[in-house]
């Protein structure tokens, strides 16, 4: 199984030098894929604490220059909001950076405050996004692509490392952009916070809709979970208690087992080896616990622990 892992601990401004220390440390412990989300702006769109991350590629620059073989991901590198030749020469001039280790995660976005920033109809968001994945795809294998009308073919320079370009997973909720990422053959990545039963359906879901429209199933089954791991039974109960009493509108009233793995050793293994044997996953993705009042090092010390126990 691949294990992967976003921060685990951002401050508010997304410091791209503890970015580079935690994803050193990661590649040291046998994390095989270091993931930054994008989101805009603070206080319109962003509970508070939550670190602005408008631009993931230029943080996983920098991280490119301090690591060696983690793989650097997106979980959403939101599309409707680029161009897309701009976002392919960026993508493409990371991925030479780092000798061809980026997973491009696309996403459409959701948020109606980060629309109206950047002048875009939220209808029209899914085609947009589209257009630009489509025109992407075909400058990253060194088509002649034109985005306008009568515009003069243009060749993109350079050229990404991975051929015919980086692996594209496609961040999806509802069955119409399940289909969206079968269109593309590519990889459905969920919300951290669906519950097992969701992404039991939507992977149903994705497989039927590659079917349909006769393109393989791709291999991966990637699923982010936030994690927390402990030989200290009294610290792992505090740290549920305190993940309970933290309200997040994203989660509601669900349980905290159906989105996060917290727990001493032997009760994580058992169950990252239930949601193998019961999903089909093949990448997990370890997200950060959103809760304020614990000490980084509490943080690290799990995220190390994770590894010892995965790998």
């Amino acid at each position: 199984m691949h294990l992967g892992l976003t921060p685990w601990h951002l401050s508010g401004h997304a410091e791209g030098r503890e970015l580079v220390r935690q994803a050193a440390l990661a590649e040291g412990w046998g994390y095989e894929s270091f993931w930054l989300p994008e989101n805009h702006f603070r206080g319109a769109n962003q509970p508070p604490g939550v670190a602005a991350i408008p631009e993931p590629l230029m943080l996983l620059a920098a991280v490119a220059g301090g690591t060696t073989r983690i793989r650097l991901g997106t979980t959403s590198y939101l599309l409707p909001l680029r161009h897309p030749l701009q976002a392919a020469e960026q993508v493409a001039v990371l991925d030479q950076l780092s000798g061809g280790r980026v997973t491009l995660g696309v996403g459409r976005g959701y948020q109606g405050a980060m629309f109206d920033a950047f002048s875009i109809d939220r209808k029209d968001k899914r085609r947009i996004f589209a257009w630009c994945l489509n025109a992407m795809i075909r400058a990253w294998q060194g088509e002649p692509v034109v985005t306008s009308e009568g515009a003069e073919p243009v060749v993109l320079s350079p050229l990404p490392v991975q051929k015919p370009h980086p692996p594209i997973w496609v961040a999806a909720f509802g069955p119409k952009a399940l289909a969206q990422a079968a269109a593309f053959g590519s990889p459905y990545l969920a919300s951290p916070m669906e519950t097992v039963e969701r992404l039991r359906t939507n992977y149903a879901r994705h497989a039927e809709a590659c079917a349909e429209q006769a393109v393989a199933t791709p291999p991966e089954v990637p699923i982010m979970r936030s994690v927390f791991v402990s030989e200290d039974a009294a610290l792992v109960r505090r740290m549920r208690e305190k993940l309970e009493m933290q309200p997040d509108p994203r989660r509601g009233d669900m349980p905290t087992d159906e989105w996060a793995i917290i727990g001493e050793p032997g009760a994580v293994q058992e169950r990252v080896a239930q949601y193998v044997e019961q999903l089909g996953m093949t990448h997990l993705i370890v997200t950060r616990l959103r809760i304020g009042g614990v000490e980084s090092r509490v943080l690290e010390e799990s995220v190390a622990r994770t590894a010892s126990l995965l790998l």
